[in-house]
């Protein structure tokens, strides 16, 4: 059965709000990469490849912030939170627009992340406090589905403000975005927990919360599946550019094939929307991960024979948007199934699942980006392998989901 609880905003207007708060990652992330080896030139010039470690900066501090703003949210309130986390973010992007060196940005991009852990987190506890079920499922897809635009357009809005200004009008557009999606939240959305169903920030009943989610097979599992599938996408975006560039020799046309293949792995959400009712969750991400470890495997031999570089750079795009297409199958859906039992705690459940899966799929995928050689082939060997671990891990949480059912 599913349950409804009452909203202030029409659906279809809460769906952009929500895809707005997701969007917050994406563009912070996207929207950097053209402008990584003008930063690498200007704050480190005597190792521009340096400069990769403001995305791993900002997934750091978004990875740590995760731990926290949920719990607080429990406490305090969605909104509350969401505004402190978005005054961290825009104080983080003021600090980057006047950093003079490579350290200095990277502190302030750690603060960028820390801030922008709020709208992650709270946007999905949100959904929690208002919709359960299936219909949870389909709206967090329907948000991811818009909020892919953001990335798909992030790194040609990136190079069009590097070509009007410099690398340090991006941080701009990131204080500008943000501060937009905190007004509009103000304005149209009531406080979705009531203050008879917070939680007091205490750290014995935190403790207890936790122990609770971490104790349930079915979160834990879907814990790692995200683990698995988000290092898969972190793995992608940090060779992506290197990629078109070195291998492809492509670099000043990327953020048009970055988009186009955004665009076209943006309809994976309402594929999943549509089917999800009627498949189920945990099947639909068993089916995609099956599906790309086919694909990933077929490229991967592909990679050992000899084409023309227009065949194999074809390829290639084919390839990356079966990656992309394959995690709009699969992230909604392990977000919905892991909080669907954990819905009286639902800021805790979303930051540990969140600072767990996304510090976990960092720490797996910046090794997997140092093996560039100038070749696909650490990418898609990288990508196959973790497909296949998250493929047994869902296999795992049908036998464990079997076995609760009773005969």
């Amino acid at each position: 059965m599913i349950e409804k609880r009452k909203k202030a905003l029409p659906q279809g207007e809460f769906i952009a709000l929500i895809a707005m708060m997701f969007a917050t990652i994406a563009f912070s992330i996207d929207a950097m990469l053209p402008a990584l080896p003008e930063i690498g030139a200007s704050l480190s010039p005597d190792d521009i490849n340096q400069a990769q470690l403001i995305i791993s900066s900002f997934v750091l501090g978004m990875g740590v912030g995760t731990f926290f703003t949920g719990p607080l949210s429990d406490a305090f309130g969605r909104k509350p939170v969401i505004f402190v986390g978005s005054g961290l973010y825009c104080l983080g992007a003021l600090a980057s627009f006047f950093s003079q060196s490579l350290e200095t940005i990277l502190i302030s991009r750690l603060l960028m992340g820390l801030g922008a852990a709020g709208p992650r987190v709270v946007a999905i506890a949100i959904v929690r406090d208002l919709y359960v079920g299936r219909d949870m499922a389909r709206i967090i897809s329907l948000a991811m589905m818009i909020f892919t635009l953001v990335p798909a357009f992030a790194p040609l809005l990136g190079s069009g403000i590097i070509a009007v200004s410099s690398w340090r009008g991006i941080f701009v557009a990131f204080a500008v975005f943000s501060l937009i999606t905190v007004l509009w939240m103000s304005i149209r959305l009531e406080e979705p927990l009531p203050r008879d169903k917070r939680r007091p920030f205490r750290l014995p009943q935190l403790m207890g919360a936790l122990r609770e989610m971490v104790s349930h097979p079915t979160v834990r599992l879907s814990i790692m599946a995200q683990t698995f599938c988000m290092s898969m996408l972190f793995t992608v975006i940090i060779m992506v550019q290197p990629v078109y560039d070195v291998v492809f020799a492509r670099s000043e046309s990327f953020p048009f094939w970055f988009m186009m293949v955004a665009l076209m792995a943006g309809t994976a959400s309402l594929l999943n929307a549509s089917l999800v009712g009627r498949i189920g969750m945990r099947r639909m991400v068993t089916w995609a991960l099956g599906v790309q470890i086919l694909i990933s495997t077929g490229v991967f031999a592909l990679t050992q024979l000899s084409f023309g570089e227009p065949t194999s750079f074809y390829i290639f795009v084919f390839w990356q948007t079966s990656v992309f297409f394959m995690v709009g199958l699969t992230l909604g859906n392990l977000n919905a199934i892991a909080m669907e039992p954990m819905g009286h705690i639902a800021g805790m459940a979303a930051s540990v699942m969140g600072a767990l899966s996304t510090v976990a799929a960092a720490v797996i995928a910046a090794p997997i980006g140092l093996l560039f050689d100038g070749t696909i082939i650490p990418m898609v060997g990288g990508v196959l392998a973790t497909a296949g671990l998250a493929f047994i891990v869902m296999l795992w949480m049908g036998r464990v989901e079997a076995a609760a059912t009773p005969a």
